[in-house]
């Protein structure tokens, strides 16, 4: 490839050049009116307006996108993640072009992205699922039958959600008559697709996921696992690899899990395949992610492997760099922090000017950010500002320098969420490894007041 079009913005964008210019290849970007400052936009060989600060004027204009890739010579559109990342009808539309699709194929997109579809799928190919409904739910009444024959508490999921939205807790019939209607318009209002179903909420529960990589050649390997626990909003804000508190016979278990669900849908280009893990070690399949995860760092930091590369390796129809599965091997222990603009307690976003920002020491630290002192953070975006990513030779030895390092950050102008890492590394249940999804709201209830002072 010669050259590609990063239809994206912010940190995403900016690694994906970086990988770009290393192998000699051109990049074009695009942008918003709120965005025409920010560093990716200056980063890249070319970069074109798309239109004003809201996303559907914008970054979600995917005709726009694919003529300016036909403008500008482009052989392939990265899509990054969120935004038209895990849109198949983007990906069939690049294809038509004649322009090679950063990631898989249309077709697998829409049955993974389709949750009730992909626990179907599973379920056939063999990988345990949570028990729920295998089809949408047309009412209320019929849902209440169905949550009591499942048993609460229960999730009410939207099928085409993801990112954390779309989903609640329901944790008796009171609680799933409330949120039903809501869920179901929220799910039109995001995804165009109201259609609900029902999964049993498992308790004390961890969220493992599985990065997996698949060519045309049939090739199909996993890069172990990444915890993924805390979380504020059914939103992830601190991952790790390799996971705490797992026993290997469990660890390959669950990997051979994800590499069954990739080759069901003989899966091409970079996936993550989630789990949930129960208080027993027992798994189950959640979802599968089209796409390059933000918590991708994590992954790399431990294989010593670049998957932006791996990813324009594929889709430039060449087999997978590594692809037998016993030369992937694991080295240390990596955690990644994404730090946003927002409340550290409340989780309120927080968009202003960062008046300062100032890393200190970096060494041994990767910093993938997508703003410098001065940037807006805009209230069009995701408040993410940057990620930080810890590899050392132990966890203990990965926290520790985590807690030197983001001691001495310094951000000013607006709220970051850099005041809760600084308190919840110390606490003793992430030190201890021993943690859930629940880890994050337990602890804070507690701690709020220190937080925010």
């Amino acid at each position: 490839m010669d050259k590609i079009v990063i239809a994206n913005r912010g940190e995403i964008a900016l690694r994906i050049m970086k990988t770009c210019k290393r192998l000699g290849i051109g990049t074009v970007a695009v942008y918003s009116e709120a965005d025409v400052d920010m560093p990716f936009v200056k980063e890249a060989d070319e970069a074109f307006l798309l239109g004003p600060a809201q996303v559907q004027q914008s970054y979600l204009k995917a005709d726009a996108i694919i003529d300016i890739a036909i403008r500008t010579g482009a052989d392939a559109i990265h899509p990054g993640y969120g935004l038209l990342s895990e849109n198949a009808d983007f990906a069939r539309k690049i294809q038509a072009a004649g322009i090679r699709f950063i990631g898989p194929e249309a077709d697998t997109i829409v049955k993974m992205g389709d949750k009730i579809a992909s626990r179907v799928t599973m379920q056939a190919a063999g990988v345990p699922v949570v028990s729920g409904t295998d089809e949408g739910i047309a009412s209320l009444e019929e849902a209440i039958l169905e949550a009591t024959e499942i048993g609460y508490p229960i999730m009410l999921k939207a099928s085409a959600g993801g990112g954390g939205i779309g989903m609640v807790r329901c944790d008796n019939e009171q609680a799933l008559s409330q949120h039903f209607q809501s869920v179901k318009t929220r799910a039109k209002a995001y995804f165009g697709d109201d259609v609900v179903f029902l999964e049993k909420f498992i308790t004390n529960a961890r969220h493992i996921e599985v990065q997996i990589f698949g060519d045309s050649f049939g090739n199909v390997v996993h890069l172990f696992e990444r915890n993924c626990s805390v979380q504020r909003r059914n939103q992830k804000v601190i991952e790790e690899s390799p996971s705490p508190n797992l026993p290997e016979k469990a660890k390959k278990r669950l990997h051979q899990a994800a590499v069954d669900a990739a080759k069901a849908v003989s899966y091409k280009n970079a996936g993550t395949v989630e789990f949930i893990v129960d208080e027993n070690n027992e798994f189950y399949f959640l979802e599968m992610n089209t796409r390059l995860q933000v918590e991708h760092p994590v992954t790399e930091e431990v294989t010593g492997y670049d998957l932006v590369e791996w990813q324009i390796e594929v889709a430039d129809g060449k087999e997978l760099p590594v692809k037998n599965q016993e030369d992937i091997k694991l080295s240390g222990h990596a955690i990644e922090f994404r730090i946003y603009a927002e409340h550290p307690v409340t989780f309120m976003p927080s968009p202003g000017t960062i008046v300062k920002l100032d890393w200190g020491n970096t060494d041994g630290v990767r910093i993938d950010t997508g703003y410098v002192e001065g940037g807006k953070v805009t209230p069009f975006y995701d408040p993410l500002i940057s990620k930080v990513i810890v590899h050392a030779a132990t966890r203990e030895a990965a926290i520790q320098q985590s807690k030197a390092f983001l001691s001495k950050v310094e951000i000013d102008g607006l709220k970051t969420n850099l005041p809760l890492f600084n308190k919840f590394l110390s606490s003793e249940t992430f030190t201890i490894g021993d943690y859930t999804t629940a880890v994050l709201p337990i602890w804070l209830e507690k701690q709020k007041e220190s937080v925010e002072k």
